[in-house]
């Protein structure tokens, strides 16, 4: 049962079939007509977590209404949650007998009901939602509540604010409403699951497990596919990070983030007036040289088991024949070809060959006849399939060294960027130490400098437990207070002593120190908000969101997150012509100019300024988490500067508040950097909770969403859990 742990099946004499999947792996199948009692599935005595994982599973057999296509077309989804049952209206349908409702009500004493009505109208699905508030009442309820997460709050903007460009998976960028539940999509097996941003580079890795290949196998496929068919984030023309578990028990890292070209100099993106340019955001020379190619080649090199065509063959066939639009890659497209365009409006005459290159990026997103693409169409990208296949063929000397290169860096240099052949031929991936700790009877694997990320998870989970927040309500005041408190403190530390390791000291013995955060923490006042002019390093320094996040495990013992990116959205937005590969804006993320932020807002000191061949500083946090050198679970998230705080967060969950990963990922999220002095967060924040941090002295901003984490869980007898992070921008959770 590949897509989920329960489904339910109309028959042509209206029975309902009822699978499900026994502790033991079985399978059941209980059959009922629609006059009969709710039945039970096999395994009826639930605890927490299992009915929460039955919910939403029930509501993964009818994912169609997750889509926001189903709601445009009148799906509905109803959820009703008193404490403790709860009662999920989640599809509306179409089918040859009009409208089909699925209804699934689980309550924590262990009682399960699965109704499947096919009204005529939605009074039936009112009607439902109130017998489950009578049976929760009923049920010793009264008098209990829940806090309230899902209402738009008022906001408090800064008085001076930088503008942060970001890209369409931020919701703030498109102005979406996500004030509903986000309710996560969700798959159970026991062979092998994938989690990815997109539906097809899931199912091509689910399928690469099927047919025995291993973790690293279907990462790999992972990773080409996500090139081509989650174009803002996941082409080849960027870089990222993988964290790996051996089935030995043994763990690494691939660090595949990208290079600045030979030319480049500290001070490139000033002009004669000393201020920024948008050269390190827009156009080829916010181009460093990219790694992908070269770190899924290496990870294939060293673990993987397939033949390297074969795995790239699946995302030749999605470039060349083309695939299906959904409504969330339909909305990327939409979204940048306008910046495109004003972009290519302001070169005037001074570039013909980057004016002709934005003109043929243009007409790549768009269709032949200039209007946009929607969801439901086709959309080829030939030049890009040429490139996969000559990549298929040669492996990572194709795009590094062979005619591919040449062709690259002559039109790159051509449209004004900066690299060489000689940067392309000495691009190498490094293997690097994992930052591994102890945190509450867990073992976190994360990724080391030029990755800030793992530091800055180190550090929070640090202070969280010197702080105690384990022992407050998740949603209390005082917990996320000095919650605050800890990640101010330790963006500051993040933004001005981080960088590339291989240029710089960086203080790693001191930084991962838990007595250090302890004194980092003494300065908190549980009373009221430190303003982050008051903050600095805490240790005395020597004289982006457009990401993509998946998770791959298999029963062979393999398990990879792997988090990599352009950098904003659709990058430089502009392709090197002929090739189909997107130039990244990775630049932007090296210190430019010393106080002022980058496209995130991010204020970095000197040690990321700008080098030859330096890599510049991250905050991708892939990280994988054991328990009894077990695996626990993989996580992971795009988001810019918020990903360490989202992947935080998240491990916060499971591990301090004994909560599902389902449940971790569907929770609010929130926020803060150091600089500027304001907590970003979902607009389900609870009002009441957004007034009382106020009146502590913290500055609120609401913006549509935060993260896309794509995680998996492990539980206890060994079963997989993924969950695509769907209700916040699509994508796919598979396994089998």
């Amino acid at each position: 049962m590949g897509e989920g742990h329960i489904r339910t099946t109309r028959l042509p004499d209206d029975e309902t079939v009822i699978r499900g999947a026994s502790k033991r792996g079985g399978e059941s199948l209980i059959r009922r007509k629609p006059g009969d009692l709710p039945a039970e599935p096999p395994g009826r005595r639930l605890g927490r977590q299992q009915a929460f994982g039955h919910k939403l599973r029930a509501r993964e057999a009818c994912r169609y209404a997750q889509s926001r296509t189903a709601l445009r077309r009148g799906a509905l989804r109803w959820t009703v949650k008193p404490t403790p049952c709860i009662l999920t209206c989640c599809r509306g349908c179409e089918s040859e007998g009009g409208f089909v409702y699925d209804a699934a009500m689980i309550h924590e004493s262990g009682r399960w009901d699965l109704c499947r009505y096919s009204p005529s109208s939605r009074r039936a699905i009112t009607l439902l939602a109130l017998v489950a508030l009578v049976s929760c009442r009923k049920s010793g309820t009264e008098g209990k509540t829940e806090p309230v997460l899902a209402t738009p709050v008022a906001t408090v903007t800064p008085a001076t604010e930088p503008v942060i460009e970001t890209g369409p998976d931020d919701g703030a960028a498109t102005g979406e409403n996500s004030a509903r539940e986000p309710i996560p999509g969700v798959a159970v097996g026991r062979k092998g699951a994938v989690t990815s941003a997109e539906a097809n580079a899931t199912d091509i890795g689910l399928a690469v497990l099927e047919r025995g290949g291993n973790g690293i196998d279907a990462a790999v496929a992972v990773g080409f596919a996500l090139g081509v068919t989650h174009p803002s984030a996941g082409n080849i023309g960027g870089g990222g990070f993988m964290v790996i578990r051996l089935p030995d028990g043994k763990t690494t890292t691939i660090d595949y983030r990208e290079m600045a070209p030979g030319a480049s100099s500290a001070d490139m993106y000033l002009d004669k007036k000393g201020e920024l340019t948008k050269d390190s955001r827009y156009g080829p020379r916010a181009a460093g040289i990219p790694g992908v190619v070269a770190g899924l080649w290496l990870a294939h090199q060293q673990y993987g088991s397939l033949p390297w065509k074969e795995l790239i063959e699946p995302s030749v066939r999605l470039a060349r024949d083309g695939w299906l639009l959904d409504s969330f890659h339909a909305d990327d497209l939409s979204w940048v070809v306008p910046a495109m365009q004003n972009y290519r409006k302001g070169l005037g005459k001074r570039s013909r060959k980057l004016a002709a290159a934005m003109d043929a990026t243009i007409a790549t997103f768009r269709k032949t006849d200039g209007s946009a693409y929607a969801e439901g169409d086709l959309w080829k990208q030939p030049e890009l399939a040429e490139t996969l296949q000559a990549i298929a063929d040669g492996g990572q000397d194709a795009f590094y060294k062979g005619a591919l290169a040449a062709r690259m860096t002559k039109n790159v240099k051509a449209m004004g960027g900066l690299w060489t052949a000689k940067d392309l031929a000495g691009y190498r991936p490094v293997i690097r130490e994992p930052i591994t700790f102890e945190y509450r009877g867990h073992q976190i694997i994360t990724m080391p400098p030029p990755s800030a990320g793992g530091v800055v998870l180190r550090q929070v989970l640090a202070a969280a437990d010197t702080l105690d927040l384990e022992k407050m309500d998740w949603d209390s005041v005082q917990r996320v207070h000095l919650y605050i408190e800890a990640v101010r403190r330790t963006y500051a530390d993040r933004n001005q002593l981080m960088g590339d390791p291989d240029f710089i000291e960086i203080p790693m013995e001191k930084l991962l120190d838990v007595s250090y955060m302890a004194g980092r923490m003494a300065s908190v006042d549980p009373k009221r908000a430190t303003p982050s002019s008051e903050i600095g390093a805490g240790v005395p320094r020597k004289e982006s969101e457009e990401t993509t996040h998946f998770s791959v495990v298999d029963a062979k013992g393999y398990a990879v997150a792997n988090t990599y990116t352009l950098n904003g959205g659709f990058g430089a937005k502009v392709q090197i012509p002929g090739t189909g590969v997107t130039l990244n804006n990775e630049m932007d993320d090296f210190t430019a100019k010393v106080g002022a932020p980058n496209m995130f807002g991010l204020i970095q000191g000197p040690q990321n300024a700008i080098a030859p061949g330096k890599r510049m500083l991250s905050s991708m946090t892939p990280t994988i988490v054991l328990k009894g050198n077990k695996l626990r679970a993989i996580l992971g998230s795009p988001g810019g500067p918020t990903i360490s705080t989202t992947v935080a967060q998240i491990l916060l969950q499971i591990i301090d508040h004994d909560r599902t990963m389902p449940e971790a990922v569907a929770a609010p999220r929130m926020h803060h950097q150091w600089l500027p002095d304001q907590i970003w967060h979902e607009e389900r924040l609870a009002p009441e909770l957004a007034s009382e941090l106020e009146k502590l002295g913290h500055k609120l901003k609401s913006r549509g969403r935060i993260g896309h984490a794509n995680c998996i869980e492990v539980t206890e007898d060994g079963e997989f859990h993924a969950v695509a992070d769907t209700g916040r921008d699509g994508g796919k959770a598979n396994a089998f």
